[in-house]
Parts: C-alpha cells; sequence; structure tokens
C-alpha cells in the first residue's frame, strides 16, 4: 500500500544505525509512516525487529540504498514520490581512515542525498546530522580549492575533517537545489535516557571502558574540559519535530546538554557508580598530545574534541521546551549509559535481558528473564556468563552473587541483606551450584516461606572437602590473576573446549574479583560451615533434587543421610564433573525442567 501524498512520509537513511533505529521509532510513534533506507535486506529485517521489540505495533516500511551506485535508490525518486520528509543518519563514525575513506563515507553521501532529494515532488525537508565540533559552516567557501582540503584534513584528522567538509557541501547543494533544509549538531551520543540502551563504542565509551578494566593511569583533562553528551532519545525526538516546524527551515541546532559536567569530573562519577576505582591523577590535554599514543592510549583524532569550547545551544533549548522536549537528567544518563555498557560488556556480550538491580544495597549483575522465580546462583570461579545457556532452556535469570562476576559487595558477609532482596516476592525455585548451592540453603532456611524448591547442582557442602587452606589463598588470587582461558578449562572441566566460555569469567577475577574468589574458595573448606549448611539442609521440607556429576560425586558418608531424607532426590549425571553447565548443558536442562516443573 503506497501512503497518501498529503500524509507524513518519513525516508530515514543511517536507518540501521543507533540515531537512525531510535529516530524510526519515534517518528512513527509520532504518526508518521516511515522507510528506512538500508543497504540489505538483512539489515531492514533487523531495523523491523527491533522497533517492534521496542513497542512499535504499526510496521514500517524499507528500501535499500546504495551509496556507491549512480542512483543511491533502485528506480530513483520516482519510487518514492510520497516522501515529506528525509533525515540524513548515514555516515561514518570511524577514527582511523584514511581522507578518501572518509570523503567517500560522509561527503560523498551528502552529495548523493541532496541530487536524490531535489527530485522529490513533496518533498519539505531534509534533516541532516552533522556534528557539535563541525557545524557552521560557510557554504560560501564550496567548492573546496585542493589545497584548502589537504590542509583541513591534515589538521583534524579524516574523520572530523570529512564533517566539516560535508556540512559546507549539504548547504551549498541545498541552497543551489532548492531543497528546504534543517541541521542538526549533536555532541557525544550515549544511550536512551530510560534504558541506557547504546551500541555506539567508540570516543567517550572507549575512555569509560578503559577506566572499567583498570587500564587508566590520569584522568584527560583539566576542571573546564568539556565534552558534552545528549541522549539518542532527546535527539531523535528534536529531530522528529524539526522535520514539520516550518521556523526550523534553513536552520542549524546545537543539540547538546550544557549541564554535562567537565570531562574528568564525568569520568569520575561513572566509575564511582560502577563501583571501579577511578584515578586521581588529572592530565591536561596539552601534555596528552605530545605524549606517545602507546602510554595514552588516546587516538590522535579524538584530542581535539577534548576543549573548554562552549557552544551555541540557545536556539536549540528554545525549541525544544517550544516542543515540551525535556532534557533528560545528565547524571542519570550517564549511570544507565554505563550500566548497559558494563553489563553487555562493552560490545562483548551482546544478547537482550542483562542489567544491573539494586539488592540489599548490593550492585547486582543478573541476567536471563527478568522477575523469574527461577533463579540460577552461580559457583566459583565462574559467574553468570556461563550459565546463560540453562538459563535460556529453563525460563531463568541468573544472578552473580555479591563479589563475584559483574557483581558489586564483598562476598558471603553481604547475603544476610542481599538475599531476601533478591529472592523477589514470590516464592523462588532456587537453584544453586557450587557456592550458590550454599547460598540457595541459605536462602531457604532463613525464608522458607519464599521458596519453593531447590536444585542444588555439585553443592561442596556435601561432596569430599577440596577447599583452599587459608595460607594458600594469596598463591590462588595470583594463580588466577595470571592464569588463561585454556588453562583454566582444563582446570575445571578436564579439557580446553570450554576456554571461550570461561573468558568472561576469567576477565572479571582479573579485573577485580581474585581476592574474593580465593577467599570463598578459603571458607569452603571450613568444616563447621560445611556442617551448619548439612542441618540447614535437613531443616527444609520443600523439595530437593540434588545432582552432581559422576565424576564429582557427593561424599560417601553423605548418600544415605540424604537418601533417608522423604523430599530430597539425588541425580548422578553420567561422565559430568564440577561444572556440567559447561559440560552436559542439554541434560543438565532437561534434569533442572523436572525439578522445577
Amino acid at each position: 500500500m503506497t501512503p497518501r501524498a498529503d500524509s507524513r512520509n518519513a525516508l530515514v537513511f543511517g536507518a540501521s544505525g543507533m540515531v537512525g533505529r531510535h529516530l524510526v521509532l519515534t517518528l512513527a510513534k509520532a504518526g508518521a509512516n516511515v522507510t528506512a533506507a538500508v543497504r540489505t535486506a538483512e539489515s531492514g529485517a533487523r531495523v523491523e525487529r527491533w522497533v517492534r521489540e521496542h513497542g512499535l505495533e504499526r510496521s514500517i516500511r524499507t528500501t535499500i540504498v546504495d551509496f556507491d551506485a549512480p542512483g543511491i535508490v533502485a528506480g530513483g525518486p520516482s519510487t518514492l514520490p510520497f516522501i515529506t520528509e528525509i533525515h540524513n543518519c548515514a555516515g561514518t563514525y570511524r577514527f582511523g581512515m584514511t581522507a578518501q575513506e572518509a570523503r567517500s563515507a560522509n561527503v560523498g553521501i551528502v552529495e548523493k542525498l541532496i541530487d536524490f532529494a531535489k527530485d522529490l515532488p513533496n518533498l519539505q525537508r531534509v534533516v541532516h546530522v552533522s556534528g557539535y565540533r563541525v557545524g557552521g559552516q560557510d557554504p560560501a567557501t564550496v567548492p573546496w580549492s585542493d589545497d584548502h582540503r589537504i590542509a583541513v584534513y591534515k589538521e583534524l584528522g579524516a574523520y572530523e575533517a570529512s564533517k566539516v567538509e560535508s556540512d559546507a557541501i549539504f548547504q551549498a547543494r541545498a541552497l543551489e537545489h532548492g531543497v528546504p533544509w534543517t541541521i542538526v549538531n549533536p555532541s557525544s551520543l550515549i544511550g536512551d535516557s530510560v534504558t541506557g540502551e547504546s551500541d555506539q563504542l567508540i570516543g567517550l565509551a572507549t575512555t569509560i571502558a578503559q577506566i572499567w578494566e583498570g587500564a587508566v593511569a590520569a584522568l584527560p583533562g583539566n576542571g573546564s574540559t568539556f565534552l558534552p553528551v545528549v541522549t539518542v532519545d532527546y535527539l531523535a525526538a528534536f529531530m522528529t519535530a524539526a522535520a514539520v516546524d516550518p521556523t526550523a527551515a534553513g536552520k542549524a541546532y546545537w543539540v547538546l546538554d550544557d549541564a554535562t559536567p567537565p570531562l574528568a569530573d564525568l569520568l569520575t562519577h561513572v566509575g564511582r557508580h560502577l563501583g571501579v576505582k577511578v584515578p586521581r591523577v588529572r592530565m591536561p590535554v596539552g601534555v596528552i598530545k605530545r605524549l606517545p599514543q602507546r602510554i595514552t592510549r588516546a587516538d590522535p583524532e579524538t584530542l581535539s574534541f577534548m576543549s573548554a569550547d562552549r557552544y551555541p545551544t540557545e536556539s536549540a533549548i528554545e525549541f525544544a521546551d517550544r516542543h515540551g522536549i525535556q532534557m533528560p537528567d545528565v547524571l542519570v544518563s550517564l549511570e544507565r549509559w554505563a550500566d548497559y555498557l558494563a553489563a553487555h560488556r562493552f560490545g562483548d556480550a551482546l544478547a537482550d535481558g542483562r542489567r544491573f538491580v539494586d539488592a540489599g544495597g548490593v550492585r547486582t549483575f543478573e541476567l536471563g528473564v527478568a522477575g523469574s522465580t527461577r533463579m540460577v546462583l552461580p559457583g566459583l570461579p565462574v559467574n553468570a556468563d556461563t550459565w546463560a545457556g540453562v538459563a535460556s532452556g529453563v525460563g531463568a535469570r541468573v544472578v552473580d552473587l555479591p563479589g563475584l562476576g559483574l557483581s558489586g559487595g564483598t562476598g558471603i558477609q553481604d547475603w544476610e541483606q542481599w538475599l531476601p532482596d533478591v529472592l523477589g516476592g514470590e516464592p523462588a525455585d532456587l537453584i544453586g551450584h557450587s557456592i550458590g548451592a550454599a547460598a540457595a540453603v541459605v536462602a531457604a532456611d532463613r525464608f522458607p516461606e519464599r521458596v519453593k524448591s531447590l536444585t542444588l547442582v555439585a553443592p561442596f557442602f556435601l561432596q569430599t572437602p577440596t577447599g583452599v587452606p587459608a595460607g594458600l589463598r594469596p598463591l590462588v588470587s595470583a594463580y588466577l590473576r595470571h592464569t588463561n582461558p585454556a588453562r583454566l578449562s582444563r582446570q575445571l572441566t578436564g579439557s580446553e573446549a570450554n576456554a571461550a566460555a570461561l573468558q568472561s569469567s576469567l576477565s572479571d577475577i582479573k579485573r577485580s574479583s581474585a581476592k574474593k574468589v580465593a577467599r570463598q574458595l578459603a571458607l569452603a573448606g571450613s568444616k563447621q560451615w560445611r556442617s551448619e549448611l548439612q542441618e540447614a539442609l535437613g531443616r527444609f521440607t520443600g523439595p530437593v533434587r540434588i545432582i552432581t556429576g559422576s565424576e564429582d560425586p557427593i561424599a560417601p558418608g553423605m548418600v544415605g543421610q540424604l537418601e533417608s531424607l522423604p523430599n530430597v532426590e539425588l541425580v548422578s549425571m553420567p561422565g559430568a564433573g564440577h561444572h556440567p553447565q559447561l559440560t552436559h548443558i542439554d541434560p543438565l536442562v532437561t534434569l533442572i525442567k523436572q525439578s522445577v516443573g
């Protein structure tokens, strides 16, 4: 069905990017008929799926765009005569490009886009995304001389220079062909103000990742270094309004949050929110520019963004106020963005259903089905990620214990306040592995009315003691910090086959939890604690299923005692060891489903 020419019909170039997806969603929710211009059919399907997953009930159209072809859309403008507005979010945001690559990606696109737009019969506006450091160019300077172009690209670097040139060329070409335009100059883009969602991992996100990993010795900049941010949903709302406001025609708006803290203060706030150590030393940008890149780990092209400059935001603020577009709290938005980045391991874990929650004052990581009454508590020295496959199979959520994985806190001493909060409101089916089995039993003993059943996988306190002597804790901690995934896989499962699955666990250990893991491994050898856990298990009257591998059995002296309990079932998995969630996923899923019904 072809949309009516008298309705709002938006064509979004770069629809598969971060800004593009949010813009497609915002435009469609505002009532526009949206056509997403994408490079492949697969990309279009991903955009359609994304907007559906984010609550869009109406459908969108897609069209294939090829910026390398003579005509960027097959069949030309005649195939889209109903389009009333174009949003150009296309381009390449990447440092390290050659001048030719950058010009092709960013300058060539605006030239071809205006050539396409001038022949659309119902077009009322083209909204172009430029940038806060490059906007405001004089179209009268176009065309640039070769000498001028070479000088600008040498001074600014290929990416920023290409955006400067494309800003000037966009205006010049639009004015030449009588194409009505609006430019938005956004600052550094951060995630959605409500969810923090973002898949842009360049620029500021890179620095936050380095702080998260403890790889930053000094914070860049001083009290006046200003790297402003704006949330992607705010930008999308601004563009949606600007495309149909007659007063926005022929204007450029600097869209950013003037309340963004100075860069070093911003990074300090985010680092403390994430619970990581933040350097106190601050390094002026001038010093960073003089140091070798191998020391600073800063891309030279990013340094021009670290300045004390301020920007002409008054017209954008007035426009947003007039349209009821409220700037979200910048610190809250930064925290939510940082949480999303950390929960998704800065791009290394792309699956949905990953989040941080507060449980008893402990910053707690969980994955899987939010609010599920089936909860997995992982063991040592692994994290929630190693249980993701099992959780998906049984519809559970997996929660990193305090002090382990991605969770904050210090360890077992946090359980008293943490357990009642993390359980949730409804009776839970707890699946505890190794030391997680201990946490499950403690929860069942203290809050029996809130625990429906227990599934204990390789519960260490029912097996032959293998705890680490307290005197060896420093050696264990050192080993964990210096081992590699293949070696850890051999240690835990007897082969290197699970090295990839253990990469994130080892990353967590090396980043922050080696000492905590060693301390809890030592506690697992405590005769008193093992005895207390055995007695607590005996007091629980709900269903209990104990799953152990045939290579990692229950201690012989415990078998008869457990078999005498009417509510306890013992199950042995042939060929499995202490970590069946890594080696025997499908059989373990089947057994857990039988346990929790």
